[in-house]
């Protein structure tokens, strides 16, 4: 019998992957539950037990306070009786005094048996959480088990996760048994085990997918700077070499595209645009609103603007549908960005130069409608004339000779119109 004992431990050890002093723990707790429940004469009584992890043989104690005169023989003992378990006992003290009931295995173990097996689930439930809070803030692998009106639920193998819906991608479609990558938010010990809830739309999932199957993100020798994301529709992501000779934007998209792509096909065919991050916001501004041309970029450094120039037949470009490449640029810069067409530029400063002339011709002029001027900061769009800024950075090379060609022709349009 004292070998099966041992055995059966053993195999629950095996099966739900715990260790042996948690399962002897259990079973010790619950012999303690089914002692006093059974055996327990009344009165304070402290009990404990004891399993031999070798032979397993089960022994109840009963702790009794050593007193000259004996009042109550449940919870004390004379000097002379526990001596005889502890030599060294003297009246004061504390002594385990063993009260193993003849049949106490047979009778304990039909009482015990529920409390054994909450303990070890209870027990299963925190292995399950420590495993998982260890993993929170990574990417786990995923099967849709099943779909909710408010949550898709996943199955992680020893634990489900919930998928709100704030954290879907609006344009995904989820099925039972399709297999998903997903960022773990929130890791949450309940009573029923850990409640996990992942995303979907996090910025943070972008990064851990460049990790996987970036190795020069992995090892550090590419560093993602920032990341901006609209989740199913576009991203941005601003790469920078943390060593000389290494293309960060190359390693990110890989021979070909495979390693974007794969990134790409992961996310249900999402746009990412990986740009160089430039410890110059202006030259990482023009980055940013790749894969419009810019011409100029002027800092403000007191209100945190960069007003860009682009040619007019990259506006459209430059801000994207609806205002997305201009507004992912500004999240991904944390600049408010206005950008204005290149002509629109040329005749905001005759404006600004021409007012005293203006004014001995005692005409007052008329102020230009100045389309195409948009301004972005932090996702928000609207129409903006901006004056100089503090300093320029030109971002385009100098042998763009017909949009050059095309901007003087303009600007002299523009001085005979006001002229005139």
């Amino acid at each position: 019998m004292k070998s099966d004992f041992i055995s059966a431990i053993n195999q629950i050890c095996s099966e739900k992957g715990l260790s042996k002093d948690t399962v002897l723990e259990a079973i010790e707790a619950a012999l303690v539950s089914a002692y006093k429940r059974n055996f327990a004469t009344g009165g304070n009584q402290n009990i404990s037990v004891k399993i031999d992890p070798q032979s397993g043989q089960v022994h109840a104690y009963v702790q009794k306070y050593v007193a000259d005169e004996v009042k109550d023989s449940r919870v004390e003992i004379s000097p002379k009786e526990a001596q005889k378990i502890e030599p060294s006992a003297k009246v004061g003290d504390l002594v385990d005094v063993e009260s193993t009931p003849y049949n106490f295995g047979r009778i304990a173990a039909q009482t015990a048996k529920q409390v054994v097996l909450q303990r070890l689930r209870e027990a299963e439930r925190e292995l399950v959480y420590e495993e998982f809070i260890e993993r929170e803030g990574d990417i786990v692998n995923g099967v849709v088990q099943r779909i909710e009106p408010k949550a898709v639920i996943l199955d992680l193998g020893k634990a489900e996760a919930t998928l709100p819906t704030t954290e879907q991608v609006p344009t995904e479609h989820y099925r039972s048994g399709q297999r998903l990558k997903v960022y773990m938010l929130e890791v949450h010990r309940t009573n029923k085990g850990p409640q996990i809830i992942v995303s979907r739309t996090h910025r943070n999932l972008l990064r851990r997918l460049f990790e996987l199957e970036v190795p020069e993100i992995f090892n550090g020798t590419v560093e993602i700077k920032a990341i901006s994301r609209e989740p199913g529709s576009r991203a941005k992501v601003a790469v920078a070499a943390r060593q000389e000779g290494i293309d960060p934007v190359g390693s990110c998209v890989g021979l070909r595209g495979v390693r974007i792509q794969n990134i790409v096909s992961e996310l249900g065919g999402e746009k990412i645009d990986v740009v160089q991050w430039h410890p110059d916001p202006a030259i990482f501004v023009a980055n940013a609103l790749s894969p419009a041309q810019v011409l100029n970029v002027e800092i403000s450094e007191a209100d945190k603007t960069a007003t860009v120039t682009v040619p007019e037949r990259q506006l459209s470009l430059a801000i994207g549908k609806e205002g997305q490449n201009a507004r992912l640029a500004a999240r991904l810069t944390g600049w408010r960005i206005d950008i204005k067409a290149a002509v629109n530029r040329l005749a905001e400063r005759f404006e600004i130069e021409k007012p005293a002339e203006a004014s001995a011709k005692n005409e007052v002029p008329a102020e230009q409608e100045v389309s195409g001027g948009t301004v972005v900061s932090g996702g928000a769009r609207e129409q903006e004339v901006e004056g100089q800024s503090d300093h320029s950075v030109p971002i385009t090379a100098e042998n763009d000779q017909a949009q050059a060609d095309d901007t003087v022709s303009k600007k002299e349009e523009l001085e005979s119109t006001v002229e005139a």
